[in-house]
């Protein structure tokens, strides 16, 4: 029988979030799905959730937690904390998407997407670690991108940034955490259009005026580049790709005992490529660890 494990995900409205929120507490530990506006636009969400806990018998809790507002995230954890006494499991899901082309978007906007991708997984990171590091064990997942080595399209430059950055940060801290015996796995989707709101809520850029050079003038090459992008890229994703596949992928991650757990673990059903490029980067960067003398810091111990 699996372990129970306390598990807090961010940005489990929806999406790969609410998926695998329901997935993980139907295997039966206590998922505490964390997101904004749980009295407001997500109230039916929340409700919906306590019907599904209800219904199957199982522990999913919500709880209100604005990823861009560190005494939201404070309070969220503290939450958690004190119901549960512990945090076993810590899951970077939150994310935003915005689609146009890069030169459209304001600088303000980069740092938006920047916020939410990136900026958030810290000030979660710094609620939650210090809890994880007294407890000497436990797990972070992070939700990142085949884009990040992938094949990509254009005119999704800010979000495809960000979550490179956000794996070179989870890289970085799976080696810091190390010795507190704190495992890292990085799951990476492919590109999924169905089942995650990812798509749907994209955002476009704020200046119109430059977007319409692109999009519109008569005179540009790119005129009606986006139509295009967006058939391209659903005529390359299959119809088995169910954004399923990836709770399912984090249930069977979870359900391992310590010390067997994968750094990545890919879920993509275009095959992209990221899969093969990521291989060499992680034994790049591994085998520098070993050469400067720190390559107990890829294996993660307990005690």
């Amino acid at each position: 029988m699996t372990p129970n494990n306390v598990i807090l995900i961010t940005g489990a409205s929806s999406g790969f979030g609410r998926l695998t929120a329901e997935a993980l507490a139907r295997a039966g530990h206590t998922v505490y799905a964390s997101m904004r506006a749980t009295t407001g636009r997500n109230a039916t969400v929340v409700a919906e959730m306590a019907t599904f806990a209800k219904d199957h018998g199982v522990d999913l809790r919500t709880v209100e937690m604005d990823v861009q507002d560190q005494d939201s995230v404070d309070a969220a954890v503290a939450t958690v904390i004190a119901d549960a006494g512990r945090i076993d499991v810590l899951m970077h899901n939150a994310g935003h998407m915005v689609s146009g082309p890069a030169e459209a978007f304001t600088p303000e906007q980069y740092a938006q997407v920047y916020d939410v991708n990136v900026l958030s997984t810290q000030r979660v990171n710094r609620a939650a670690l210090p809890q994880l590091r007294r407890q000497r064990k436990g797990l972070v997942i992070w939700v990142s991108s085949s884009s990040v080595t992938g094949g990509t399209p254009p005119y999704l430059a800010p979000y495809f940034g960000a979550k490179a950055a956000m794996d070179a940060i989870a890289i970085q801290y799976a080696r810091e955490l190390a010795r507190w015996g704190i495992e890292t796995s990085i799951v990476v989707p492919g590109a999924f259009t169905n089942g995650t709101n990812h798509f749907a809520h994209t955002a476009p850029p704020a200046d119109t005026a430059r977007l319409a050079e692109y999009q519109d003038a008569p005179d540009s090459p790119y005129r009606g580049f986006i139509e295009q992008v967006n058939s391209a890229f659903a005529e390359i994703v299959p119809d088995s790709a169910r954004a399923e596949l990836v709770a399912d992928a984090i249930v069977d991650l979870v359900a391992k005992p310590f010390g067997e757990r994968p750094f990545r673990v890919h879920v993509d059903p275009t095959q992209d490529g990221a899969d093969v490029v990521f291989t060499v980067m992680d034994r790049i960067k591994a085998e520098m660890l070993h050469r400067v003398g720190f390559a107990d810091l890829l294996t993660p111990r307990i005690g």
